[in-house]
Parts: C-alpha cells; structure tokens; sequence
C-alpha cells in the first residue's frame, strides 16, 4: 500500500505530491515499483496538524481519485475519517477506506462502508481516550473489538475488513518496540493485519536517522520482520525498498513451509 499524501504538511513528504497531477504520478510510479493498494490522503495525521475542512480535503484528494481509476488497476483506498469524504471518494471509484479512527469518530462511516461495499481498514490508535489499558495488546483487542461490533452491526462483511494497529498513534517508542515484539498476538483477532511503520518516530530513535525521509532502511526492516510475524499489508513511502524487504521475508516464509513439509 503506497501513501500518496495529497497535502501540504504531511510529516514526511507534505507538499511534494500537493497538486493532483504530481499526485497522480507519484501514484503511478509506485505501482510501477509494485504497489497494489494507492492511499491517498487530503488531511495530515501527524501529532499538531492542523485541521482541514471537509471541503478543502475533498478539493484535494477527489480529482486524484477520479484520475487514478482511468489509470491504473490498483486498488484505490482513501485515508479519511470523514463519512461524507469516504461516500463521495467510493463514488469517485475508490474501493477501500481507511479510518484512522477505526469507525469510532464518525457514526455514519461504518454505514458508508457498508452501504458501498468498501472495503475498511480499521486502525486503533489511542488519541483522545480516556479508557485506554495498561497491556499494550489488551488495548488493542479492547479498542478493535468495539471497533469490530460497530462494523457487523452495520452490516460490514467480515471479508472486508483489515486491521490496523496504528503504529505511532498516541504510542511512544517503547510501546512502538513492544507492539513489533508482539504483533503476533493480534492473530488473535482473525483479520489480516495492516502495518503501517513507514518513516514513524520511533524508527528514527532507533536508527538515529532524521529527517523522515532517512528511514527508509530501517522501515524496511521493520517490514521483514512484521511479514515473519504475519502482517499482510504494508503501508510505506518507499515502495521499491519495502518490496525487496517483502521478497526477503516471503522466501524465508517459502523455506519454513518446505521444512515443515518434509518433516
């Protein structure tokens, strides 16, 4: 999954890709480094952004929208927690939301999804809670349960829903290292799982690398290790990197599994 921020203020690329014909390109040219999943975004999520209007992130990300599904077969997903944003984005040929919400800000998101048959990626975060668990996974199976109960009471199918444990998202570097030691533990929860690392924070403390666009390495690996872990989709800047780190870790997924079998 390519991030494609049409914004001018995005942590790591804001303003590069602002204009709906250079989004458009940088879209195309990650497919053409292996993306199947183009994200795009109109409203930056980085702690401090300021807000944008409903209006101005749908003047932003529409027209891409609308260009892209011309283009490409990729399958198009759009980055908003706005339900009126989400209903015109699938209108416009999108098949996939993503909430960073996880269909817990807007009430009427869950019923777009549903209505359209979107696709939903459903991301914890921990951002204006004041109910959060000490237990990093206990969260997150709280928090996606709920999430979860809001989808099927709307009628979601259990086939379209991804979870995502919002790396980043009112999380420190220890608990971003916790959550990488423990992500096996959200197979509990039965759903393909979405990481999203790409140039976080936490990456940079690790490997001392600033600014953002530094991290790509250390994504990569963090990307190796997560697939090892069972994550499906992986949500990056750098596609051709994260690909190879994916190639990487498949092959040695590849060998398990003919271990196992001879055995």
């Amino acid at each position: 999954m390519a991030i494609v921020n049409v914004t001018p203020d995005s942590f790591s690329d804001g303003g590069r890709h602002a204009q709906t014909d250079g989004a458009v390109r940088h879209a195309l040219s990650c497919v053409a480094e292996g993306a199947a999943i183009l994200d795009i975004g109109g409203e930056s999520t980085r702690p401090g952004a300021a807000a944008v209007t409903p209006a101005e992130e749908q003047d932003r990300i529409l027209p891409v929208i609308e260009k892209l599904v011309g283009e490409t077969d990729a399958i198009i997903s759009v980055d908003t927690y706005r339900a009126v944003t989400a209903r015109l984005a699938m209108a416009a040929g999108a098949h996939v939301i993503n909430d960073v919400h996880g269909l817990q800000r807007e009430p009427d998101m869950a019923d777009v999804a549903a209505e359209t048959g979107a696709g939903i990626c459903i991301m914890h975060t921990g951002r204006d809670r004041t109910d959060r668990r000490a237990d990093m996974i206990e969260d997150q199976q709280y928090f996606l349960t709920r999430s979860l109960k809001i989808a099927h009471a709307a009628g979601i199918k259990d086939a379209a829903i991804v979870l995502d444990p919002g790396f980043g998202f009112a999380k420190n570097r220890d608990d971003d290292m916790e959550l990488i030691a423990r992500f096996r533990e959200l197979q509990s929860l039965g759903f393909p799982l979405l990481a999203g690392t790409s140039r976080k924070r936490f990456v940079g403390s690790v490997t001392m690398r600033d600014p953002a666009d530094r991290r790509d390495i250390g994504t990569a690996a963090t990307t190796a290790i997560l697939r090892l872990a069972g994550a499906a989709i992986f949500r990056v800047h750098n596609v051709a990197a994260n690909r190879d780190a994916l190639l990487m870790a498949d092959a040695v997924l590849a060998s398990r599994a003919a271990q196992r079998e001879e055995s």
